[in-house]
């Protein structure tokens, strides 16, 4: 009986081999062949999922949105979890506090670099994944709104730009040895301590309990 092939789980393989090639030697150094070579597979399999260079690059943004999105879930499911501690948890996503989440910064902010200047990365929707996360902490904002949490007379939409901002700055801060990941978790209660009213525990917000369907 032949192989069932889970077409998912193999395409997370490659996209996983691309992050430990970049995070080791630089996104300069991905080629359907270095990728092919990490995975331990053809690159005629890789050029199966991934028909150019650019669609790897962004199917593996988009891999890594979704192991993003699952840890914070992850982090966020105790019943106990304010609306605060979900705002929190979800800008601490973008800090690279272990090895996971500083390959992922790193792929990150070099794509954004590559595609200023090269056309075809450029032309697929870098944007998609970042207008996303603004929108799902617009969300959480609003529903703190809702609640009474916030301090009166905030745009949620305004804050969650400012706060995601924020936050992927005070990451590359921390990925390039400018200040330490508890530096920046503190820079960033600081700032949601001015947004949040104080002494608040709201209950568990329904995005942190929701499964991803992306």
């Amino acid at each position: 009986m032949p192989k069932i092939v889970d077409h998912a789980e193999r395409r997370a393989q490659i996209a996983e081999a691309l992050v430990r090639v970049a995070a080791r030697e630089g996104l300069h150094a991905v080629t359907m062949r270095t990728v092919a070579a990490e995975a331990g597979v053809s690159v005629s399999l890789v050029q199966y999922y991934f028909d150019t260079k650019a669609e790897l690059l962004h199917g593996t943004l988009e891999h890594l949105e979704r192991r993003s999105v699952e840890r914070w879930r992850e982090r966020t499911r105790d019943a106990q979890s304010s609306t605060r501690a979900i705002a929190e948890g979800f800008l601490a996503e973008a800090l690279p506090t272990d090895a996971e989440s500083r390959a992922h910064h790193l792929v990150w902010t070099s794509y954004a670099v590559l595609a200023m200047t090269d056309p075809d990365l450029a032309a697929h929707p870098f944007v998609d994944g970042p207008n996303r996360r603004e929108r799902e902490l617009a969300d959480i904002l609003a529903d703190a709104a809702t609640r009474g949490e916030l301090h009166p007379g905030r745009d949620h939409r305004a804050e969650a730009a400012r706060l995601l901002a924020l936050s992927h700055g005070l990451g590359t801060s921390v990925l390039v040895g400018q200040r330490s990941t508890d530096d920046a978790h503190a820079i960033l209660a600081y700032h949601l301590d001015r947004l949040f009213l104080p002494a608040t525990a709201g209950d568990l917000h329904p995005a942190a309990r929701k499964e991803d369907t992306t």
